[in-house]
């Protein structure tokens, strides 16, 4: 064995834990309330008056996107679909 494998072995051996941010238990929550969030963004979307410039479109809707793109992923997560 080389210096470098053995020096890489100790380092995987001393290293703690992965340890996630959020944790597995609350997956389920979180994507419940972000895809609850872009449903309710998404009718808003709907109701909103047609403008010239629809600069509040564009924001409901990159909000929406945002929200769904997070809630689909915790929701892969929390199923065992680890994305």
């Amino acid at each position: 064995m080389s210096e470098s494998y053995s020096h890489i072995a100790e380092l995987h051996r001393t290293l703690p834990a992965f340890s996630p941010y959020v944790p597995a238990t609350a997956l389920p929550y979180l994507a419940f309330f972000l895809l609850l969030g872009t449903f309710i963004l998404g009718f808003y979307f709907t109701t909103l008056p047609k403008d010239t410039i629809p600069i509040r479109e564009v924001s409901v809707a990159s909000a929406a996107s945002i929200l769904a793109g997070f809630g689909v992923v915790s929701l892969f997560c929390s199923s065992g679909v680890n994305v």
